[in-house]
């Protein structure tokens, strides 16, 4: 069975949406849920389902490789990014090549890169004056929002739409399709590149 092993710096819909996910397939489980933040509600939620958690700090992910070795220790496959803020450092991306995805809820090229995430990537395609908008899962790689694209699925925006309203529209676009993704990757069975 893989490990997975998920990133996430806040509320973690997105993880738990994954878990639920796998907790009813053979393929694959999340066994460890890592943070940045010691007051992430992602952390709860990893209680509740009796997932493993592991905080750390800047020092202990750039300057050590204490994260590695958790991970290696753990047996992890996979490493899924669900609202995850910082940067991967090299020595993970090294250890795990093609191994490390990530999404976005935007259409990237367009609306990544440092400072894009939330509300403040809704808030720049609004503004824009965008006629549609959506998520992107990809590979990571040393650069934020730079790696090859895996999928990615559209969404219409409305001409009354606030960032709060898109975000709803986009989180169901992530937990309709992020986990499947996971699983064709796992499976090594094509997923459409893109939809909508």
């Amino acid at each position: 069975m893989n490990r997975i092993a998920i990133f996430a710096s806040g509320n973690g819909s997105n993880a738990q949406k994954i878990a639920e996910y796998f907790s009813n397939i053979n393929l694959a489980k999340v066994t460890m849920i890592l943070s940045n933040n010691p007051d992430a509600f992602v952390l709860h939620r990893a209680r509740q389902f009796g997932v493993a958690t592991k905080v750390f700090d800047r020092k202990q992910f750039y300057h050590s490789e204490e994260v590695l070795r958790c991970l290696k220790e753990n047996k992890i496959d996979l490493i899924v990014l669900a609202g995850f803020l910082w940067l991967i450092p090299d020595y993970l991306i090294r250890s795990y090549p093609k191994k490390i995805i990530n999404i976005h809820p935007a259409l990237l090229p367009k609306y990544g890169g440092k400072g894009m995430y939330g509300d403040a990537v809704h808030k720049a395609v609004i503004s824009a004056g965008e006629s549609e908008s959506g998520i992107t899962i990809h590979y990571v790689n040393k650069d934020y929002d730079k790696g090859e694209v895996i999928f990615q699925a559209r969404c219409k925006i409305q001409e009354n739409d606030t960032a709060e309203v898109l975000a709803e529209r986009i989180h169901n676009l992530e937990y309709q399709h992020y986990p499947k993704v996971i699983e064709a990757i796992l499976t090594d069975v094509p997923y459409p590149t893109k939809t909508g």
